[in-house]
């Protein structure tokens, strides 16, 4: 078994996916594509983080889904949530929720973390 050369969780690589979870996640999506339910997938693509015109960070989620009705699906597959991972996420989606004809899905492996949604009014 190969494992990630830096990799602190000793996570299985598995082709371009960080995981078996998460190669696991990508055939679904590919059988999904081939029946026709998703018009098509990108998987390990990098976003920029923009709040107020400056680059705060980017952000590499594992699957971009467009869906045939137009909706475009952010999925993120987790075995374990780290500190910066949450803070990351959060940033995430802070921006990106709000967009019409966009939905953001977590999906762990084990344990779930759950994130605090707070809004603040102004």
């Amino acid at each position: 078994m190969f494992y990630q050369k830096n990799s602190y969780y000793k996570t299985a690589k598995q082709g371009k996916n960080d995981s078996k979870f998460e190669a696991g996640k990508a055939r679904d999506l590919e059988l999904l594509k081939k029946a026709g339910e998703i018009k098509d997938f990108k998987e390990q693509e990098t976003l920029e983080l923009i709040v107020n015109g400056y680059l705060v960070c980017t952000y590499k989620i594992d699957f971009t889904v467009f869906h045939n009705d137009g909706m475009i699906e952010y999925i993120e597959t987790k075995g374990y949530a780290t500190p910066t991972w949450k803070l990351k996420w959060k940033l995430f989606e802070a921006l990106f929720s709000d967009k019409p004809n966009v939905k953001l899905t977590l999906e762990f492996q084990g344990k779930a973390w759950k994130p605090q949604r707070r809004r603040i009014k102004k």
